[in-house]
């Protein structure tokens, strides 16, 4: 083991967790908060198309309204207490590493990423969303890598749902959402950590379809580190945060 990945991982002040390299298939998310949920596999190949795109006019159109009005803005000012040290566990914080970083990281382990944009793109969105919420963008982006295998999917969820972190997934058989496009989905995906993490309302219009199910069933509650999300993201999800914690490491050690 060299130097740098020895104090690197003293810093984490944890021990080394195995990686997942390809989809989570069977998954569980907020097991606390109801939902409906559509069995997808009950339908037709053709039913299930027609429905995917009438989900995304939905969404779309629902999105220009709320746009075109403010509508869910937050108008609330915050700060977020710089993340000095890779051995914070919290979810909200700042970037430690560079997006330059995450994308090295990404190519290593997968020089072909299954998205409809770059990887330099896919980065520079959860840097975008994250920050303007206050969400760590690249411990979100490793949690990305965690629940897709490096965008490679292969499990419930597929590429074209847009769908980086599982939302709506709760069995391998329950795809979960369709987002209009790669960012929108990063955006989900940034909501909902914040719905975890705080209590403040989203600064954008609300794309994240649960963020009212956690809020309500947490109410004045909020998780902060990554580890609280073991159990809760994830079902059984033993050792969840700490392996993301782990990736985000590993992200930090690019050259």
């Amino acid at each position: 083991m060299n130097l740098k990945k020895a104090i690197s991982m003293m810093m984490l002040g944890t021990f080394a967790f195995s990686i997942t390299m390809s989809a989570d298939a069977k998954r569980l998310h907020d097991p606390e908060v109801e939902t409906k949920i559509v069995e997808r596999n009950s339908m037709s190949t053709e039913s299930q198309s027609a429905l995917k795109d009438r989900i995304a006019e939905i969404l779309n159109s629902r999105l220009r309204e709320r746009e075109a009005l403010g509508e869910n803005q937050s108008t609330e000012k915050f700060s977020v207490m710089p993340t000095i040290s890779a051995a914070d566990p919290s979810i909200i914080g700042t970037p430690m590493a560079s997006q330059r970083q995450c994308v090295k990281y990404l190519l290593q382990n997968n020089p072909n990423p299954n998205i409809a944009v770059s990887a330099e793109e896919i980065v520079s969105y959860y840097y975008e969303e994250g920050e303007r919420e206050g969400i760590r963008p690249d411990v979100a982006f490793a949690q990305a890598l965690k629940e897709t295998g490096f965008f490679r999917f292969g499990g419930t969820v597929t590429p074209d749902q847009n769908n980086f972190c599982g939302l709506g997934t709760t069995s391998a058989t329950i795809k979960g959402f369709y987002f209009p496009s790669p960012q929108i989905g990063v955006r989900a995906h940034i909501q909902h950590l914040l719905a975890y993490s705080s209590t403040r309302k989203p600064s954008l219009p609300l794309v994240d379809p649960r963020y009212f199910l956690v809020r309500k069933a947490y109410g004045n509650r909020t998780l902060a580190m990554w580890s609280d999300l073991n159990g809760r993201w994830a079902v059984p999800g033993n050792y969840y945060g700490q392996e993301i914690l782990s990736m985000f490491n590993a992200i930090l050690m690019q050259n």
